[in-house]
């Protein structure tokens, strides 16, 4: 093995880490989610991009996800998740927790 191609076996573990996660698009709208179900592959890494179009703010959060955060009204903001193992993991909007629900199903 030369060492061009050593060098290239090498660095195609760090090529895979510097990949950008897939893009998943979500949307605050009337107080819901949409979609309410978010379809992601088991064991990778996703970018949620929510785009709150809202006049109000509304705080996605997750205790299975562990994730919190809150999007002004009108703005558009990115949560990572996973990677996940396959299961459904459920998100809501603490300010609108009546009507904002989701569920993220990792498969």
């Amino acid at each position: 093995m030369n060492r061009i191609t050593l060098l290239a076996v090498l660095c195609l573990p760090l090529a895979a880490f510097a990949a950008d996660p897939a893009e998943v698009p979500l949307t605050i709208k009337n107080h819901r989610f949409e979609p309410a179900e978010v379809r992601i592959p088991a064991g990778q890494k996703v970018k949620l991009m929510i785009h709150n179009q809202d006049s109000t703010p509304e705080e996605f959060e997750s205790h299975e996800l562990n994730r919190e955060k809150v999007i002004p009204a009108g703005a558009k903001s990115a949560i990572f998740i996973g990677p996940l193992q396959a299961g459904k993991y459920p998100f809501f909007g603490e300010f609108n927790e009546a009507t904002a629900r989701g569920v993220v199903i990792a498969e």
